[in-house]
């Protein structure tokens, strides 16, 4: 049985988004080392799992993109929640403000992405899609042999994730800035979330990376 991490970037004050979704705060405080913390825990997955809005931003982005994050993102298998199915055809039309901050600040940066033809489309052609009860479909997965299941977001799906009490650890990178308001990360909880501490690693930008267990998984 596999273990299932969510890894979130937050705010200080606990939020994982703007209100309309922005993340320029996250990524303008991010430094080498912390891109290192999260580039190693990107390929501890067996698979990466996220909503349809995620998804969809993600193949928007990622298979065009020569940043440290691109080379896991795109080997590792997918599975996407949604109900609905996926249209690959609809990522030419994805506009979310996330998706905006992300292509905006990536321009100002050493990486550049191709405006050409993507470089890794393999694994995001091929995503698994899981229409079913939540629980049923995370529990499903989690009997599967190999490697733990990496968790991305968007914040409903993980509001919704943390709500089902599944999740075997929480990876979250504190960023040094307070949104004041935003989208929260555990508003779906219908009772008190006891967690254990087990590492915490401070980095230069003044990131932090809690890692956290579930008091009943430790």
């Amino acid at each position: 049985m596999r273990k299932l991490i969510v890894k979130m970037s937050v705010s200080v004050d606990g939020f994982v988004g703007g209100p309309n979704g922005e993340i320029d705060w996250l990524l303008k405080s991010m430094d080498d080392t912390a891109a290192s913390w999260i580039v190693d825990t990107l390929w501890q997955a067996g698979v990466h799992i996220m909503g349809s809005r995620t998804f969809y931003d993600m193949v928007s982005y990622w298979p065009y993109s020569d940043e440290p994050f691109a080379a896991p993102m795109n080997k590792i298998p997918k599975v996407v929640f949604s109900r609905m199915g996926i249209d690959l055809n609809r990522s030419t039309q994805q506009s979310t403000q996330a998706l905006k901050d992300s292509t905006s600040l990536q321009a100002e940066s050493s990486f550049k992405n191709s405006p050409g033809m993507p470089y890794h489309m393999e694994t995001w052609n091929n995503a698994t899609v899981a229409s079913g009860n939540l629980a049923h479909e995370i529990n499903r997965l989690k009997q599967q042999d190999g490697k733990p299941i990496l968790a991305h977001g968007g914040a409903s799906f993980i509001q919704s994730l943390a709500a089902t009490g599944l999740i075997d650890e929480y990876r979250l990178l504190t960023h040094p800035v307070a949104l004041g308001k935003g989208l929260p990360l555990f508003s779906a909880l219908q009772k008190p979330l006891d967690l254990n501490l087990v590492s915490t690693t401070v980095f230069g930008s003044g990131c932090v990376a809690h890692v956290y267990r579930p008091s009943a998984n430790v």
